[in-house]
């Protein structure tokens, strides 16, 4: 029943943190639970943890006796951000491609090879869970716990820009071409072409994510 729980309000999680970066739900907007448990279907416990989510990944801002509100996320604050995970992801490349044992480079080829067969179906759900497979297995083959811990809670925070910059399908072959490079740098043990493949790729994400910010703001103001 917990683990039913948990998956629930992650889903209602994301959904709300949907919302927000597509600008349906704009800096500001109050969010009552009753309001978001009839729009989503379901009752307002999973609406409760889901908003404690949203609120530490910034996405909401939460304050005592009052209502969640839809924080103002500035192109500063996107920027720190994906230049933080930039520079992470980027040493997790270097170390991948002297470390990644070879059932790590088999798993890297096939989530690569399914990533295609995903881009050429126009299939941007599919090719976003591929894509977050493709980074993990580059964040476990650098071996360095620590190095993957603190990756991976900013990649939360940042997931779900990264997630809809695959709603336009442009997006979705400028990073399978990108991936192409990183790949290949790490199947050839290059681990200084690596740091700048997943550095550079990783910044034409936060452009797309830009984007999505600008979306927003621009129907807040309307």
């Amino acid at each position: 029943m917990t683990a039913h729980r948990g998956r629930m309000s992650n889903d209602v999680c994301q959904r709300i943190a949907d919302e927000i970066v597509l600008g349906h739900f704009t800096p500001g907007t109050r969010l009552e639970e009753a309001m978001l448990a009839e729009r989503l279907g379901v009752s307002r416990t999973p609406i409760r943890e889901a908003l404690r989510q949203l609120a530490t990944l910034g996405l909401i801002e939460l304050r005592p006796n009052r209502s969640a509100t839809v924080a103002l996320i500035t192109e500063d604050r996107l920027t720190h951000l994906f230049e933080s995970i930039g520079d992470l992801e980027a040493a997790c490349a270097r170390y991948a491609a002297m470390r990644m044992t070879e059932a790590q480079r088999s798993q890297l080829r096939d989530v690569h090879a399914e990533g295609f067969a995903a881009m050429q179906a126009c299939n941007v759900v599919r090719y976003h869970e591929l894509n977050s497979q493709l980074h993990d297995v580059i964040l476990q083959g650098s071996h360095n716990p620590e190095l993957i811990e603190v990756t991976q809670n900013l990649q939360k925070r940042a997931n779900a820009y990264r997630r809809n910059q695959f709603m336009q399908i442009a997006r979705v072959a400028a990073s399978y071409e990108e991936h192409c490079g990183i790949v290949e740098a790490l199947l050839a043990y290059d681990a200084a072409n690596a740091y700048r493949q997943m550095r550079a790729h990783v910044h034409h994400a936060h452009d797309a994510a830009s984007g999505l910010r600008a979306l927003s703001v621009d129907k807040a103001a309307v």
